[in-house]
């Protein structure tokens, strides 16, 4: 078994409920925090989210993936907003 398929089998463990309470208060907190922290936290956040996205792109039809692309998108324009 690799590293990355030990990772996988330990995220789908993880509660739908608790991970988008997890994923909302880091959203929110990289909002309310000044300019290089909060970036950092919402790019971590994106980071993660990309990495869900394209792990899980296969088995996501042609609509989930240009809304899950377009949200991306957004998050990382409000990552480089904070910053300038």
């Amino acid at each position: 078994m690799t590293p990355s398929d030990n990772l996988l089998r330990r995220l789908a463990r993880v509660s739908p409920t608790v991970a988008f309470l997890v994923a909302l208060v880091v959203l929110v907190a990289g909002f309310f925090l000044p300019g290089i922290v909060g970036a950092a936290l919402l790019f971590l956040l994106g980071a993660a989210l990309t990495a869900l996205t394209f792990t899980t792109w296969p088995v996501q039809t042609r609509s989930t993936r240009a809304v899950r692309v377009a949200l991306l998108t957004l998050l990382f324009a409000v990552v480089v907003a904070k910053l300038l």
